[in-house]
């Protein structure tokens, strides 16, 4: 009976989603209610001894004297091996900019005499949210190279997840630390999968999720599980989060964009930022239209001119709306904001896509 087999599946189906519905809009309560809680990094013991030399000089290079962006850059250029040229699209600022900084911060170190050792025991927490976010943006680096013809880096990222191991381990039970590294082996999951056999770049609903690592997913969502239960939710945990919500789902057709949406919703709160925007933009594109998703994205057009998954998102959602020669167009300005080899050459595979269709 084809129809009443029809009707019990629809039914089955509505049950499940009403189900997702409600336990999503208790996620979000609680996640909400914890977050009122963050107030910055916690106070720390920390013990004397760091095992590990590369971990002592990012505690000795993220002085509180400096602002934790010149922390951060500083630490990178110094201690990462980044470019100047890397680090500043990090910042999404231009690279002139971002060198005025560092000799800023090398005179300010000069001047006041700021000691480039390793502090003492009691002085390490401070010093804590600069070390987290010169690890992420280490492991961003190494996901998606900012130039050059490879896409990925994996020494940069083993080092990264290497490093946020040891920060585990000297910070036990900080929710933060725990979020970093269970957002750096979501992501790390997927790194064999992002590239074909022919080295081409394939985006997310591309990927082969079958290639994808299934043990880093778990070590991930555990290290999440953790983090999350000690209610003290911050921008790590998130965006462990949200890739732990990719990583669940068998397809790309059941991503849950909408509860992915809610937690950009939240992270934007949190941590604000362009960047956060266009994602939570995308979502919501994802969760209802692309019309919706491009008058958000037109806001962000001055603050993310120069920066390509910026172009790239807005022409994806220009061709799901079937604006294709302003798809066209948005495709040809993100392949010049880009450096890397293979983001160009997706790109312009998805524009030669596009112009195939255009008559004559």
């Amino acid at each position: 009976n084809p129809a009443a087999w029809l009707v019990t599946v629809a039914r089955r189906k509505l049950i499940d989603r009403l189900r997702r519905d409600r336990r999503h809009a208790e996620k979000l309560d609680q996640l909400e209610s914890d977050a009122r809680t963050l107030g910055g990094v916690e106070e720390l013991e920390l013990p004397d001894d760091i095992p590990d030399e590369q971990l002592q000089l990012l505690f000795g290079c993220c002085h509180p004297a400096l602002t934790v962006e010149a922390q951060v850059a500083l630490t990178l250029r110094t201690f990462g091996g980044l470019t100047t040229s890397e680090i500043a699209r990090a910042f999404l600022v231009p690279e002139a900019t971002m060198a005025q900084r560092l000799v800023r911060a090398k005179a300010k170190i000069r001047s006041a005499g700021i000691p480039f050792e390793i502090p003492d025991a009691p002085m390490l927490s401070e010093r804590v949210e600069g070390v987290l976010a010169v690890i992420y943006l280490v492991f961003n680096e190494g996901y998606a190279a900012s130039t050059g013809g490879d896409l990925v880096r994996g020494d940069l990222c083993t080092e990264a997840i290497r490093l946020a191991r040891l920060l585990v381990g000297l910070l036990p039970g900080n929710a933060e630390v725990e979020g970093l590294l269970a957002l750096l082996l979501l992501h790390d999951s997927r790194r064999d999968a992002r590239l074909d056999a022919d080295g081409q770049l394939l985006v997310l609903d591309e990927q082969d999720r079958s290639r994808w690592d299934r043990a880093a997913i778990d070590e991930g969502t555990a290290v999440l599980d953790r983090a999350l239960a000690r209610r003290s939710v911050g921008p790590y945990q998130l965006q462990a989060a949200i890739s732990a919500l990719h990583a669940g789902a068998p397809n790309a057709d059941d991503t849950d964009w909408r509860e992915i949406a809610g937690l950009y919703g939240l992270l934007a709160r949190l941590a604000p930022s362009p960047v956060v925007e266009l994602n939570r933009a995308v979502a919501e594109g994802m969760a209802d239209t692309p019309e919706r998703a491009l008058v958000q994205l037109d806001a962000l057009t001055d603050s993310l001119a120069g920066y390509a998954p910026f172009h790239a998102a807005r022409a994806d959602l220009l061709r799901r709306s079937d604006q294709v020669d302003e798809a066209i167009a948005a495709y040809h300005v993100a392949e010049r904001t880009t450096d890397n080899d293979a983001e160009r050459a997706y790109l312009a595979r998805r524009r030669a896509g596009l112009e195939r269709q255009v008559p004559g």
